[in-house]
């Protein structure tokens, strides 16, 4: 599938596809990669949440949301 391909669908089925390919990279027990800048957020989002600062979302629930928004 060409970027050009992705980029025509339609926004519930690009979600679709990154949960497919999510599961892909989750599965393959090659080295991690995660950039620098991904831990930095971490740590920011982890001093949020203990600030108070961050809501906690059911992982099926925040799905159902993208999915209604993507429609």
């Amino acid at each position: 599938m060409s970027i050009a391909e992705i980029t025509s669908l339609p926004r519930a089925e690009k979600v679709r596809l990154m949960e497919v390919l999510w599961v892909d990279l989750t599965r393959d027990d090659g080295p991690e990669f995660s950039p620098a800048w991904h831990l930095d957020e971490l740590r920011k989002t982890e001093e949020r949440f203990a600030a108070g600062q961050e809501e906690v979302v059911d992982w099926s629930a925040a799905k159902d949301e993208l999915r209604r928004k993507a429609e």
